[in-house]
């Protein structure tokens, strides 16, 4: 119960709510008036409707602000959502969505329980650039059939779409849709450069709106009739039988939902001083607002990083902002919905258009390209997998190649170098007892991790050691071992221990020793009596070695005093 209590919204979130409520209801309003054609659009391209778009955005909106673990944060139906959703729909209906909306929220629930949050920050920016390039392309895709005012043709994939649907317009062109497309993306795109504060999304599908029925351009598709208001909350989508089925896609879309949001969050607190997020609690509101959601009709929800920017940049500085949104939204879906219906769609995919164009953003994406080769390798794999396959699988993708490249570069700065043996070293000798122990003894420091990426690589180079008696292994700078490393070391240890040449090690650390002790490696040198505290201790190890095998002769004492 404890864990719960600390998920559920404190009094201090509801107090910050009372410090400057003008603000942020003005905040709010501004949000809504920009959250409206995005949640349309958004909710055509899933594939379930314009209504289901605005229930998403009320239901989901305001119990993620409610909930959520943010104080800035602005969710509803998002580009990266639908790209998710679409396939969903083609494969298990608009039935098969809402289910998902349900199970993806139980598990967004039992991630924030399970206190996943913070392993998101582990998330490399090539594969979160990547990732937002290939959700951009494929957004854009999408509305290439609304755009060319043609019906959306058969097909999974969406370049298969994009394709059929550029043909059909060949066939039969509709510039009517295209000019209203085009049109609106690019109001939207110049006004942002020109005053970035005015809302030219719904200005500019305001105007296509009055221009479509001004002059009664019929090729030019309304998004049709909505429900005067939202419907009463209903299980009977529910499928009983196919939740086994479901249960892949309803993880994809809680990644997806548990990613944005916690990224969106992040983004938030970047433009903001003062503000830090909560991702176990943001991770709750999710599960709270999709599980919720599709009770109303809406479709899975998460946070939206371009409405979270305009709320922040507005002067929001609590949940009440966000909670306003979904306030406005819910009066347009109750007294303006006749209004809202006459919209075409044409004018909607020019807002997406617009919206995926921005969500480019070029400079990032230069810098991260120049940064490495694994960089922008990464970065190009994501976005590439984002378009051909899917997001789930893009962002794991993204992850074990940045994972891969990281542990090669890890393994690159572990290094073995040979030591030479200097007549400075401990022990009193003479030059024919020097030039003997320099023949005879060979020491290596280690620098760097000895684990499984590189330790191969130090077995064939022990093992390629030739002409001595005795090999000193400087274990004080390895950062770091795992039982790969402890296990090759142990079977360098053998090798040359099989071919006649004893082996000393010095400054083997505590953490060293538990690893190397589990696979017998210590006890190996224990036998031995070859594991040494310090490098000079080794060495006179050595030394007696040599002198017990013969290779260096005994000093009697007076003679040694002589010298």
């Amino acid at each position: 119960m404890g864990r719960v209590r600390a998920l559920l919204p404190a009094r201090a979130d509801f107090a910050l709510m009372t410090r400057n409520p003008r603000r942020d209801l003005l905040a709010g309003l501004t949000v809504a008036i920009v959250a409206l054609p995005l949640a349309l659009g958004f909710g055509v391209s899933s594939g379930l409707g314009a209504e289901a778009g605005l229930a998403t955005a009320v239901v989901a909106g305001a119990l993620a602000a409610l909930f959520g673990g943010s104080n800035l944060q602005v969710s509803g139906p998002t580009g990266a959502m639908t790209v998710v959703l679409v396939p969903i729909v083609a494969e298990y209906g608009p039935g098969g969505v809402l289910t998902v909306g349900v199970l993806a929220g139980l598990i967004l629930i039992a991630l924030a329980l399970l206190r996943a949050g913070k392993y998101m920050q582990y998330i490399p920016a090539p594969v979160v650039e990547g990732f937002t390039l290939g959700i951009a392309c494929v957004i854009g895709l999408q509305q290439i059939p609304n755009a060319l005012g043609v019906a959306k043709p058969e097909g999974e994939r969406v370049l298969v779409v994009t394709w059929r649907a550029i043909e059909e317009f060949a066939h039969s062109p509709n510039w009517t849709a295209l000019a209203i497309a085009l049109g609106v993306a690019a109001v939207m795109l110049l006004g942002a450069r020109l005053r970035p504060t005015v809302p030219f999304s719904i200005v500019a599908v305001i105007a296509a709106t009055l221009v479509a029925q001004l002059f009664h351009l019929d090729a030019a598709a309304p998004i049709g009739d909505l429900p005067s208001g939202l419907p009463a909350p209903s299980l009977g989508f529910l499928d009983l039988s196919a939740l086994g089925s479901l249960m892949a896609p309803a993880v994809a879309v809680a990644a997806l939902a548990a990613l944005e949001s916690l990224l969106s969050a992040t983004v938030a607190d970047g433009m903001t001083v003062g503000q830090k997020h909560d991702p176990d609690k943001e991770l709750f509101g999710q599960g709270i607002a999709n599980l919720a959601a599709p009770l109303f009709g809406g479709v899975p929800a998460t946070a939206a990083i371009a409405r979270t920017a305009v709320n922040v940049r507005t002067g929001a500085g609590s949940r009440l902002a966000a909670l306003a949104h979904a306030a406005v939204l819910a009066v347009i879906v109750f007294a303006a919905a006749p209004l809202v219906s006459k919209i075409p769609l044409a004018a909607l995919a020019g807002v997406l258009l617009a919206t995926a164009v921005r969500m480019v953003e070029v400079g990032a994406l230069r810098a991260m390209a120049r940064a490495t080769r694994s960089d922008a390798l990464v970065l190009v794999l994501t976005a590439a997998a984002t378009l051909a396959l899917d997001l789930v699988y893009a962002v794991i993708i993204g992850l074990v190649v940045a994972g891969a490249l990281a542990l090669r570069a890890v393994a690159q700065q572990a290094r073995m170098d040979q030591v030479d043996f200097r007549p400075d070293l401990p022990g009193e000798h003479s030059d024919e007892e020097h030039a003997l122990l320099a023949q005879h003894i060979v020491a290596y420091r280690i620098d760097g991790p000895l684990f499984f990426a590189g330790a191969h690589r130090f077995l064939l180079e022990l093992s390629e050691v030739a002409d001595v008696r005795v090999v000193i292994l400087r274990m004080s700078r390895v950062s770091t071992m795992d039982a790969t490393g402890a296990l090759v070391l142990k079977d360098a240890v053998q090798k040359l221990n099989g071919r006649g040449i004893a082996v000393m090690t010095s400054g083997i650390r505590p953490s060293q020793r538990r690893v190397l002790d589990s696979v017998g490696a210590l006890d190996l040198l224990r036998l031995e009596g070859r594991e040494y505290a310090t490098t000079p201790e080794a060495i006179a190890g050595a030394r007696a070695h040599l002198h017990v095998s013969g290779v260096l002769p005994v000093v009697p004492v007076a003679e040694e005093a002589s010298q």
